[in-house]
């Protein structure tokens, strides 16, 4: 297996992931929710491209797979199919791979950082950082 491969699905992970909790099992039909967060949008976006290029078996696979994780949510052997399903899908169909890696954010663009609530810090990248009273700081 490439390289490429095995790091794109490390990459697509958290997406799967986040896609599975936010919209479960019927994740592969379902359309994309502004109420969700990027993350899992991204990750139903990679799970329905990969189902519409697959032929009847892979789809059925894939939907098992699917469904297997999204009811076993912290099952590692569950995520673990899904991910070789992930695997299979780009080893078999290299223009599929380029088009999934391209839903990825890439790395080093934009971030967004929120923070809600009293004295609360949002941020990227932090030095120090000094929420209480009459806070001191000594170099």
């Amino acid at each position: 297996m490439s390289a490429e491969i095995v790091q794109f699905v490390g990459q697509a992970g958290p997406y799967l992931t986040a896609a599975l909790g936010a919209y479960g099992a019927g994740v592969l039909t379902r359309t994309e929710n502004a109420a969700v967060d990027a993350t899992a949008n991204v990750g139903r976006r990679i799970l329905q491209s990969v189902w519409r290029r697959r032929g009847e078996q892979g789809r059925a696979e894939l939907e098992a797979a699917v469904q297997d994780a999204a009811e076993a949510t912290d099952d590692e052997d569950a995520a673990a199919a899904l991910r070789q399903q992930l695997r299979r899908a780009v080893r078999e169909d290299a223009e599929l791979l380029r088009e999934l890696t391209e839903l990825l954010p890439a790395a080093g663009g934009p971030v967004t950082v929120t923070a809600s609530g009293e004295r609360s810090i949002a941020a990227q990248t932090i030095g120090t950082a000094v929420t209480g009273d009459n806070a001191t700081l000594r170099p």
